[in-house]
């Protein structure tokens, strides 16, 4: 069979929740038991999001094989079963960097370099690239139509709609319908207009989604067609939803999957969504809830740890519990009374970061997790702070980072590079997938059930081995280690209930229908301290409520 290609495009304004519906799309596709995988096409000059502040642009993904990728890629992964690679996502900076390339070695063979057909032949080698052996690829184009930056991918889209036939590409649009409460009605000139834009550049939309916070009357469905030559079936309402994992069920009961398939001429039949109604279920009717404090230093934009929020919501689905998120910016955890943004979480997660600024919070809710026997999980930066406080205050060093404080006479985090005696030679991250072995009878490997692993970094530092022999004998616990010994990835203290810090990132793993390990345990312990926290509270009320007298 030949492979299939949709492009997904959007309309009106950002964050429609493109990467989402593309997501959604790949699952209900697999579910009726297609091959799918999924491209993102970012119209930034950017080469990829590596260096672009977390604030402006969210989370950078890491896949398998070291690629620095777009937030989406994680949508594509947690909602699909397949794990991505760089070819998954390019850039309008890649792009045009192969092409310059290219022409500085002479390919063009003294041709004027052009966007037409130059970079929109780049572009459609980068979605061709991904289609052997598949059944259908989707090609997400981020931006928004009408959009300078988008104009070479929406163009390299059109020439592949002629050269695959339209019998083997479809145009899916996600536009706003927005419900005005003065007049109490339901607008649909913004979609009229996008789809109008989408259509001078050559592209006519086959499927309309419709972001509305209620379902569409068919009415409206019936004036959209009409304006904008879209068949009524084909105008899908992407309603507001409260749970991002409901979105693949509410558009397969709006019949998308079903047109998807008419339309590509692909084998009809009826897809299997029982595990995501079971998940969906779970996820709506919790028997429990927990509350995880995250110290972080980007808190203030939520989509800088996007990853690492789905998959503690993951965590406490085996325990049917609710896990909720409270926020804590590190560089809040000063003056007297820090203690208190502390004390109503059941435990304790200290993310990935770069940079000095707000360090000294996140030792201080490391070591208040320490002392006061709450669970406590560190991802990255958050295992390299929890080397610094116990070596601070446990083993009375005057430690630190290199990374912070260079002249520091204890740098218990250090390049590794630096630590051999080695310059600094080509990428300065460590990225991407490695092998850890796992230590036996550690906290670790009780959770993984197995001795060895694979798990994704991305990091600079590493935990300084000269430090090894003290930080061990005051009871921290090297539970995870790479093969050849040179990196320190897991440390554990022993005499605590739940306290385990990695140096990668477990976040970039989880799936909804298969929880990592790591959080699912770390959930579990915060639920058992909620339940002794609260029985505790429950007893000192009771024995400070005054007995009243017997008449």
């Amino acid at each position: 069979m030949q492979t299939k290609f949709i492009f997904v495009t959007g309309g009106v304004l950002s964050s429609l929740g493109k990467g989402l519906a593309s997501a959604s799309i790949g699952c209900l596709l697999e579910a009726r038991g297609f091959t799918v995988t999924v491209l993102k096409l970012d119209p930034y000059i950017n080469v990829d999001p590596g260096t672009m502040s977390p604030f402006q642009h969210g989370e950078v993904f890491v896949t398998d094989d070291g690629a620095e990728t777009d937030l989406d890629l994680g949508h594509y992964e947690r909602f699909m079963d397949v794990r991505l690679t760089r070819d998954n996502n390019s850039t309008t900076g890649k792009i045009y960097q192969t092409v310059i390339e290219k022409e500085r070695r002479g390919d063009y063979l003294g041709k004027t370099v052009q966007v037409i057909p130059h970079i929109t032949n780049e572009i459609k080698a980068t979605i061709k690239k991904l289609s052997d052996h598949l059944d259908v690829v989707i090609v997400e184009i981020g931006g928004t139509v009408g959009d300078i930056e988008s104009l070479p991918f929406l163009e390299a889209i059109r020439q592949m709609r002629n050269e695959a036939g339209q019998e083997n590409s479809l145009f899916i649009h996600l536009t706003l319908v927005p419900f005005m409460e003065a007049s109490g009605e339901l607008k649909t000139k913004p979609t009229q207009h996008s789809v109008r834009e989408l259509r001078e550049i050559g592209i006519q939309a086959d499927i309309l989604l419709c972001r509305t916070d209620r379902l569409l009357p068919r009415e409206i469905k019936d004036k959209i067609s009409l304006f904008c030559n879209v068949n009524p079936e084909a105008v899908i309402t992407a309603k507001d939803v409260k749970s991002i994992y409901e979105v693949p069920l509410v558009l397969h009961e709006e019949g998308l999957d079903s047109i998807i398939v008419k339309l590509l001429g692909l084998p009809e039949g009826e897809g299997d969504l029982t595990e995501w109604r079971n998940l969906v279920e779970v996820i709506r009717n919790p028997v429990g809830e927990v509350t995880v404090g995250i110290v972080g230093k980007y808190v203030e934009y939520e989509d800088s740890y996007k990853s690492l929020n789905e998959a503690l919501l993951h965590g406490g689905l085996p325990q049917r519990l609710a896990v909720h998120l409270k926020w804590i910016d590190s560089e809040g955890l000063v003056g007297e009374d820090w203690e208190s943004k502390l004390k109503e979480v059941d435990c304790i997660l200290v993310p990935g970061g770069f940079g000095p600024r707000g360090i000294k919070g996140m030792i201080r809710g490391i070591e208040y997790a320490r002392v006061n026997k709450v669970p406590y999980l560190g991802i990255c930066l958050g295992m390299q702070c929890a080397v610094i406080e116990f070596a601070r205050n446990v083993c009375s060093l005057d430690a630190h980072s290199s990374e912070f404080d260079p002249s520091s006479s204890h740098r218990v985090i250090y390049k590794l590079r630096e630590l051999l005696g080695i310059g600094e030679m080509g990428g300065t991250m460590r990225l991407g997938a490695y092998p850890c072995v796992l230590e036996k009878d550690s906290l670790a490997q009780r959770i993984y059930g197995e001795t060895e692993i694979s798990e994704r970094h991305r990091h600079r530092y590493e935990f300084n081995r000269e430090y090894e022999e003290i930080l061990t004998s005051y009871g921290l616990q090297i539970s995870g280690n790479s093969p050849d010994k040179n990196f320190a990835e897991i440390v554990e203290i022993s005499d605590h209930p739940w306290f385990l810090a990695c140096q990668f990132h477990p976040e970039f793993k989880s799936k909804p229908l298969k929880p990592h390990p790591l959080f699912v345990s770390f959930i579990q312990a915060a639920a058992e301290h909620r339940a002794r926290r609260i029985g505790q509270e429950e007893t000192s009320a009771l024995q400070e409520s005054p007995v009243s007298e017997s008449k």
